[in-house]
């Protein structure tokens, strides 16, 4: 073979092994790395701990020491601007006389107001009405009654109804959730002793309480009779619920 042939198929085969080389490089640096290590001991085995899961309820009876009154006012008017007025004459002469028997500023909130036609039909408007609903707090539960009838046969309210509740339930609230607890603690036993375990130390509480607790309400309509209104007051029930985990020992 010539010698400038043999240069050229030489060179031919540097250039083709150069271009593999490239090539092989190339899919080198695309190809994902793959690190590969031996599995630990914690992710191919799994702990039980056994136990015993039970509810537990507590009920706690107190008497309310506060009463909410809702109470509103309403005018119908030709048109909106003096249904307003005529609202708002009545508001504050039923927000002077709540004020005058006692309550405090900070415990009268205004919870609705509206404005609006009056329809007599679907497309028939005759006139506009307005309303103010008032939210007041009360505390002498015992008087309640008397307050009523002062603020509709004196202070023009309509729409009036009173509730009550706890000023502060945490306390009953703890008293419950203690007799839960307890509650719980014995069903729990009564379960190891049948399985014929020993229940050891606590390992999980959740509390499966709904916020709130059943309170006595007293819708008035339109307005209070005229003998003296009689609301008793009863007692309020405060719940509550709770999940005990218990370990078991031996």
């Amino acid at each position: 073979m010539p010698s400038t042939l043999r240069i050229v198929a030489f060179s031919a085969a540097i250039a083709t092994l150069c271009a593999l080389t490239a090539a092989l490089a190339v899919l080198a640096v695309a190809r994902p790395s793959i690190l590969l290590a031996a599995p630990s001991a914690s992710s191919t085995t799994s702990t039980f701990d056994p136990g015993v899961i039970t509810s537990g309820d507590g009920l706690v009876s107190k008497k309310p020491d506060l009463a909410l009154i809702s109470v509103g006012v309403e005018s119908k008017e030709s048109t909106a601007a003096a249904a307003q007025q005529d609202l708002a004459a009545k508001a504050s002469k039923l927000i002077a006389r709540a004020k005058a028997l006692g309550i405090a500023d900070k415990d009268v909130n205004t919870s609705g107001y509206f404005v609006g036609p009056s329809y007599v039909s679907s497309n028939t408007i005759d006139g506009y009405r307005a309303f103010e609903q008032l939210r007041l707090k009360w505390h002498d539960v015992d008087t309640v009654g008397k307050t009523l009838d002062a603020l509709v046969q004196e202070g023009g309210g309509t729409q009036i109804s009173v509730g009550f509740t706890l000023a502060d339930p945490k306390v009953a609230q703890a008293e419950a959730r203690s007799l839960a607890i307890g509650d719980a603690r014995s069903r729990a036993q009564a379960m190891a002793g049948a399985a014929g375990v020993k229940l050891g130390k606590v390992l999980r509480v959740s509390d499966l309480s709904v916020t709130g607790y059943r309170s006595a309400n007293y819708d008035l309509g339109a307005a209070a009779a005229p003998a003296s209104t009689q609301i008793p007051v009863g007692q309020l029930d405060v719940q509550v619920s709770v999940e005990v985990d218990f370990a078991i020992d031996g």
